[in-house]
């Protein structure tokens, strides 16, 4: 299966994530976006599959979104990616895109939903919480 992660490898639920994916025996294709952000259309397309608006796809939590006013919410989505687009920090993360689906995977367990049932055995996450049992179902 073919699976694209925008991954930032300081992030623990990006770390999540992508163990979680390669637990189900996929090795995606790991896009560290803050060194290679996705184009204008790549953004776009992924926030729509996902079902987000730019506003649900941005980050606020250690990025200059105070800063650049984009707290403002009459800032129209064109102004939100052109943000995210100069400054990459902004993209929330991970967005997971495979076959079934695209997804901002906040939580991580979320990319389960776009993955096959083909998990290689237990799962938990770097916490402890475990989110795959030894049969491989996910535990609720």
């Amino acid at each position: 299966m073919d699976a694209i992660i925008y991954h930032n490898p300081a992030c623990g639920t990006s770390r999540n994530t992508l163990a979680m994916i390669r637990n189900a025996g996929i090795e995606p294709r790991v896009i560290e976006y803050l060194k290679t952000p996705p184009s204008r259309a790549e953004l776009i397309g992924m926030i729509a599959d996902a079902g987000l608006t730019a506003r649900q796809a941005i980050r606020e939590k250690g990025t200059p979104y105070a800063e650049l006013g984009l707290d403002d919410p009459t800032l129209p989505d064109d102004v939100l990616i052109d943000a995210m687009l100069a400054n990459p920090i902004l993209i929330n993360r991970p967005f997971v895109t495979t076959p079934l689906g695209t997804r901002l995977t906040r939580p991580s367990e979320l990319v389960l939903d776009i993955l096959p049932d083909s998990h290689k055995g237990p799962f938990a996450k770097e916490d402890g919480e475990p989110v795959i049992d030894a049969d491989g179902r996910r535990i609720v």
